[in-house]
Order: structure tokens, then sequence, then C-alpha cells
């Protein structure tokens, strides 16, 4: 594994409206560090990462205070609307540094809780492979897909969940291919959930390499809690 063929990539524009709190989310604190020092350092510190670039929204404020500001492995770029329109942004940051055939590692800003072991096992199983691929987790809990009413929701199938999986981060792919992914699709106006879903709509198939289901992305005020027992016990 050569370490500069591995960049980081981290969306960090989003402002967290189901936070409901006073600054966007990954600018929340854990135990005196915000959540997106935490993501950085818990990646940039158990991986050759050649650098890391983090798309900010244009008017943060936040940013200056962190930790993380002052690490001379991060550039900063500024980002989209949307979150596939961040990570271009800095794809296309990274493009005089980083070759077209240099892998990218897109990892979502308000996921602290990500296992080393994961990111290496990530980093190893895709080193040779042509396309790439994402950490996910299979499906554990009973799926209930419902119909369609005008009162409360209904069970109208149980969805099998045997080939089933929870897309997680990082995602890890060629950088000039997920840039040419990401402009088509933008362009053409798909919808882009995550990296992978800008390569499948490519013809691409990228791998799932399995990974802790507790590498979760804190969304709503409960997941603090949770996401600061977890980092308790890695």
């Amino acid at each position: 594994m050569t370490s500069a063929n591995y960049w980081l990539v981290v969306p960090a524009a989003g402002i967290g409206q189901r936070m409901g709190a006073e600054r966007p989310k990954q600018y929340l604190e854990i135990g005196a560090r915000s959540i997106l020092d935490i993501t950085l350092s818990r990646l940039l510190d158990h991986a050759p990462f050649a650098g890391c670039m983090v798309a900010l929204h244009a008017r943060d404020r936040w940013w200056p205070d962190c930790h993380s500001a002052r690490d001379a492995r991060i550039q900063t770029c500024t980002g989209g609307g949307e979150r596939a329109e961040s990570v271009l942004s800095a794809l296309r940051a990274l493009a005089g540094q980083a070759a077209a055939s240099d892998w990218v590692l897109v990892h979502d800003a308000a996921r602290p809780c990500v296992h080393r072991e994961d990111l290496r096992r990530l980093m190893d199983t895709l080193a040779d492979h042509p396309v790439g691929g994402l950490l996910a987790a299979p499906v554990a809990d009973t799926l209930k897909q419902a119909a369609v009413t005008d009162h409360l929701p209904e069970v109208e199938v149980t969805v099998d969940r045997s080939r089933l999986w929870r897309a997680l981060t990082p995602q890890m792919f060629r950088l000039g291919a997920l840039t040419r992914a990401l402009e088509d699709h933008l362009a053409a106006g798909r919808a882009i959930t995550d990296e992978a879903s800008a390569m499948e709509l490519s013809g691409y198939r990228p791998v799932l390499v399995e990974g802790r289901p507790d590498n979760i992305k804190i969304t709503v005020p409960s997941d603090l809690a949770l996401a600061e027992f977890i980092l308790g016990r890695l």
C-alpha cells in the first residue's frame, strides 16, 4: 500500500436540521471534542493518507475553532447544497495534487465511530480492485414495507432481508472514475444518495466490505449519547 495513493474526503457542509441544535451537528461536542475533530483524527491517525480535503459550508464559522483546522494534513474547500455536490467540489480541489488513478475514501463528517480495523480491512480488500467499494453491514432487523394510506401506515409486505446491507462509510473509489460519475449524474439531475450509488448508475458494481454495525451516523439528538458510549469502548 502506497501512502501517496490514498486521499480522504469528508463532506462537512451540512447544517444538520434534524438535530435542532444551535450549530451544525458536526460541531457538537462529545467529551469536549467536536464530532468533526473526532472523525478526522480517527481516520487520519489510523491509515496512511497522503492528505485530506474537507468540504465546508460557504458561511461556516465554526471550523477555525476546531483542532483539525491546525492539522497540516487537512485542506478545505467550499461544499455545495447536497452531499454529492460537496464531494465533487472536494474531488475537484484534489485534482491538482492527486492522480486520477489514486484512491479516494469518502467519509461522513458525523460518523465518528468508525473502527480502525474496518478501515484497514476496506483498504486492504480493495487495494487491487478495479472499481472499489464501501463498508456495509448486513441488515439484521425484520423489514416491513408500508402500504400507502391516508391514515396510520400499514404493513404491505415483509421484505426479504437476506441480501440487504446498510451502506456505511468510508466509501472508496478511484478519483477519476468517481469524479466522472458524480459530474455525469448531477448534470442529469439523478438522485445520488452516496458515492456507491453514483458508481452504480455508471454501470459499476462496488464491493461490499463488511464493517461493524456500530459505525453509526449521528442524525438525531439521541445519537450523541450512543456515539459517546461506543467511542468509550473502541
